[in-house]
């Protein structure tokens, strides 16, 4: 592309803010004029000559639609090159403030949900998977090992089988009343069971801590799934295993109304890329059909 383009694109206080906001988060149309003060139409004018150009990229979720800056190609290399001026400008920091403000709010309500439902989840997600047995799904890809951790691992119900299999079981959950739940499940039986509350982005758990990780049916209500498995790579022990439990891509709308969904389930390639960008090779993958025309991916994947 001609560099005179670059240019004509970046020649605007707004769109310089567009790229300075979505080169740190990705984020709908309406997240973004909440954050600037303006209105959609005005600021979907911005994002397309920015994204015609190929500095900012787009991805379609079911009826919403979420910008970023691009990660590859030319655009990235526009974008990388103007990093350095953003941080002269109090604008830019205001900006990210704000943004800042919007993902703990959203965080927040995901919280909130899952505290009013925790007392009827198990019922919810029987009444989603159907009859599959998702804990033999995934006990039959875990192998004996000191120290298992289900990240999101919401009223419990998978801590005590892992136990059979591990001589320590860590689960973490955001929601309070998710884990007060599971406490009450064990009522002080399990010794060998440790639950910490903690966001699955920045996980209570130390540098490779863990021999294994489960992330079971909750990367679809992050903001940033890459960085949930990035974190996974952190806490885990190089050659042990990630097993990903997830939603197949699909465009039902009810689930993001119902259960606030972040991402309409995944396509494989996705799965694919965020596993090998964060440092695991996958091993295997397969897929289950469950109700309302819905499937999903189980992902078994080594810490390389």
């Amino acid at each position: 592309m001609e560099p005179l383009l670059y240019f004509k694109s970046l020649a605007d206080a707004t769109r310089l803010r567009l790229v300075h906001l979505l080169s740190r988060y990705e984020l709908s149309v309406n997240e973004i004029a909440d954050i600037m003060k303006m209105g959609q139409s005005r600021i979907s004018r911005h994002l397309k000559i920015l994204s015609d150009c190929g500095i900012l990229t787009y991805r379609r979720d079911g009826l919403w639609v979420f910008y970023s800056a691009a990660t590859e190609g030319e655009g990235h290399e526009v974008v990388s090159a103007l990093r350095f001026l953003f941080s002269r400008e109090p604008v830019y920091s205001a900006d990210e403030e704000r943004a800042h403000g919007i993902l703990a709010r959203r965080m927040a309500e995901t919280r909130s949900f899952f505290n009013d439902i925790a007392h009827e989840w198990d019922l919810i997600k029987k009444s989603m998977l159907g009859d599959i047995n998702l804990t033999d799904v995934i006990m039959s890809r875990i192998a004996p090992c000191r120290v298992a951790t289900d990240l999101g691992c919401g009223t419990g119900d998978l801590l005590a089988p892992l136990t059979a299999k591990a001589e320590k079981v860590i689960g973490v959950d955001n929601s309070p009343a998710m884990l007060e739940t599971a406490r009450r499940r064990f009522n002080g039986s399990a010794s060998t069971i440790d639950l910490r509350l903690g966001e699955l982005e920045h996980l209570p758990l130390r540098d490779l801590e863990a021999d294994c990780a489960i992330i079971n049916m909750v990367l679809h209500h992050l903001s940033s799934p890459e960085s949930g498995i990035r974190e996974a790579h952190r806490v885990i022990k190089k050659g042990d295993t990630l097993l990903i439990i997830d939603f197949e891509r699909h465009s039902d709308e009810a689930l993001r109304n119902r259960y606030g969904d972040r991402w309409l389930g995944f396509d494989r390639d996705s799965i694919f890329m965020w596993l090998s960008k964060s440092g695991f090779v996958l091993n295997d993958y397969e897929r289950h059909a469950i109700p309302n025309g819905l499937a999903i991916g189980v992902y078994t994947s080594i810490k390389e």
